[in-house]
């Protein structure tokens, strides 16, 4: 175990103690050292939320806009993440988690100590973890949760035949069909979708081999995983280590992560110990190092301003670009079929069609996810609308209003990790509890409206709009039909300036 290390000054003193969050070593000289030091004050690396759920106390319900807000549902997958980590680690070594932090708090409040909680807020350093990342390593992070609960070939089969469903669509559209020959005698649309599901299976079961084979090779074989003492884990050298290496895999997640909570911690003991107080500060080992070289060096702590609030991402993002260029795609394929004299009643079919296949796909996949059917049908009432623009996800007014039926609150990780620790759990059983929590549910209401939408807005293009247009000469029609239109529109335009 690391020995706790003491700075003081004139007016008080901070003793830190390192610990692993999953060691009972650590809880024992927590305890220990409290009882010797009989501080003042017994800090501890938690926040107001985590305080309350370690003290089994139910955390406060998530508000509706903060949790729809952006990127907030990715945020806590994230969150979900790192916490089931924490809990399969406790798990092997049989140590609830945070056992160190409430040995901390129960030892001060059976001493009559003052306990104070010096850690940033989960939820805002979560949002700045999330903020930090590149695209990438957020795509990196979001598979390992799957990769976390099954084998990498069950993963792989999901995600391929998932992408060869999405992918079968646009491919369809463009170069098919491939599989079945046009010349037999049955409808084209029979035709079409017999040919999408089969350039969807051999799509499907191509990239699923192909991930599966990526996810194996990227496991460590088994000599090379290392058996370690849970006491290492508080070990200097090892910790670095280890912090080191999520540093190369994510610089941007680790200084939200790391180096922010070290100075939000390390103000907090400062103003501790100016304002006269002996402390003890029972820290996680990965704070320890960063912690101790501020309270050392007071004067380099960075402002507690540029430490707290949410991050901001970049105002015009590639993903808002392309919003906005679909947007105004669609816009100005319904002004220049009008502009092109298309008559009203073909103009309404499409719009008819547009609206029906977005809200049916939206909708069904809603309640799929366990949405009420007013959240499906919310979701499937405004999918036309939103695929039109991206930036407004079906997902969110679904999300809204299942909210009137949930309630979500960080402890719902903590219940997601317990029903995920039962590996014998049948894949049936298991969704269904799952879409009991309300977290979970909410996610999947939200995530599953929206790839309705997406898989509508394909099939629209694909199969309905080659259909419906066939009394203007097809595909190719409507695409003269638009070069016309701007034609209109460039002359009534120029007539207009001149």
């Amino acid at each position: 175990m690391s020995d706790p290390a003491a700075t003081t000054d004139a007016e008080g003193s901070v003793r830190v103690v390192g610990t692993a969050h999953v060691s009972p070593e650590s809880v024992g000289e927590v305890e220990e050292t409290i009882r010797e030091e009989r501080p003042d004050v017994v800090a501890v690396e938690l926040d107001e939320g985590r305080f309350r759920q370690l003290k089994g106390e139910e955390p406060d319900d998530l508000a509706a806009g903060d949790l729809l807000r952006g990127n907030t549902v990715f945020q806590f997958l994230a969150y979900w993440m790192l916490s089931y980590v924490q809990t399969r680690l406790g798990d092997e070594f049989d140590i609830t988690p945070g056992a160190d932090m409430l040995a901390g708090v129960e030892t001060a409040e059976e001493l009559g100590l003052g306990l104070a909680l010096v850690d940033r807020d989960i939820q805002m350093t979560v949002q700045r973890f999330w903020a930090r990342m590149t695209a990438g390593e957020k795509f990196s992070m979001l598979l390992s949760l799957p990769l976390a609960f099954a084998s990498p070939i069950a993963v792989g089969l999901g995600i391929g035949l998932s992408l060869g469903v999405i992918l079968g669509i646009p491919v369809e559209a463009f170069f098919g069909p491939l599989v079945v020959p046009p010349a037999l005698a049955i409808p084209g649309l029979v035709v079409s979708v017999l040919d999408y599901v089969l350039v969807t299976i051999v799509l499907g079961l191509g990239l699923a081999a192909v991930l599966s084979l990526a996810f194996v090779w990227s496991l460590p074989e088994e000599d090379e995983v290392e058996e370690f003492d849970i006491a290492d884990m508080t070990d200097t050298d090892v910790v670095s280590t280890m912090l080191e290496e999520f540093r190369g895999f994510s610089p941007g997640g680790a200084e939200a992560l790391i180096d922010e909570r070290d100075a939000f911690i390390a103000h907090r003991l400062v103003a501790l110990r100016e304002g006269g107080h002996r402390v003890v500060a029972v820290l996680g080992a990965g704070h320890m190092e960063g912690v101790e070289r501020y309270l050392e060096n007071p004067e380099t702590l960075p402002p507690m301003e540029s430490l707290v609030g949410r991050e901001t991402g970049r105002r015009f993002s590639a993903y808002k670009v392309v919003g906005y260029l679909i947007t105004l795609g669609f816009l100005a394929f319904f002004v220049l079929l009008a502009m092109a004299g298309a008559r009203n009643e073909f103009l309404l079919t499409l719009f008819g069609a547009w609206f029906l296949i977005n809200g049916v796909f939206s909708a069904t996949l809603a309640r799929l996810g366990g949405a009420h059917w007013t959240s499906a049908l919310v979701g499937g009432a405004v999918a036309w609308l939103t695929s039109v623009n991206p930036l407004l996800a079906p997902g969110w007014f679904a999300g809204y209003v299942e909210l009137r039926y949930l309630d979500v609150n960080v402890g719902d990780v903590g219940t997601l990790n317990e029903i995920l620790s039962d590996e014998e759990t049948p894949m049936g059983e298991l969704w269904t509890q799952l879409k009991a929590v309300g977290l979970f549910r909410l996610i999947a209401v939200v995530a599953l409206t929206n790839v309705g939408s997406i898989v509508a807005s394909f099939l629209f293009a694909a199969v309905v709009l080659p259909i419906l247009a066939s009394g203007v000469g097809g595909v190719g029609g409507v695409a003269d039909l638009m070069v016309e239109g701007a034609r209109n529109s460039a002359d009534l335009i120029w007539g207009t300036v001149t």
